[in-house]
């Protein structure tokens, strides 16, 4: 880049310019034009200069780009696992939801023309009880893995 006094550095980029290129001159990733200019607009601004180097950007951008390089088994096992939670969270759902339509449904039958319906809640309390005990433990499982997979924002 030709040489510019400090005046025509400061009037063609602005300092909100410089600070949006900083990240990608930090990690590499700013195309050769790009990181002159920042380093042309470094050389002038010595506070941006002093915090770049006090805060050690520069070394929080390499921590960042090599823990963006994660192993590759590393991300399978991590795949695997996300798909078995989602797994096991449709599976906690649909036992949830079918245990709970159960134990507050009924049994229908016609008896002699006459149509009979018995409600499984009042009428067979030994088999609701523990369906919608199952049910209850059913969607507590299913809240659990939602929990889990929001709290890693897979979800």
């Amino acid at each position: 880049m030709p040489n510019r006094s400090d005046n025509e550095i400061s009037m063609k980029v602005s300092r909100e310019v410089i600070l949006d290129l900083l990240p990608l001159y930090l990690a590499g990733e700013a195309s050769p034009e790009t990181a002159a200019l920042v380093e042309e607009y470094l050389k002038h601004d010595a506070v941006l200069q002093g915090q770049v180097d006090r805060d050690g950007m520069k070394n929080l951008m390499t921590a960042t780009a090599s823990a963006a390089a994660l192993p590759v088994e590393l991300e399978l096992r991590s795949l695997r696992r996300t798909r078995s939670m989602l797994r096991w969270q449709r599976v906690a759902y649909s036992w949830a939801l079918a245990l709970t339509i159960a134990s507050f449904g009924g049994v229908g039958y016609i008896d002699s023309g006459h149509a009979v319906f018995h409600w499984i809640m009042r009428d067979y309390p030994q088999v609701f009880w523990p369906c919608l005990l199952l049910a209850v433990q059913c969607w507590i499982w299913y809240f659990v893995l939602r929990w889990r997979l929001r709290a890693t924002k897979l979800q």
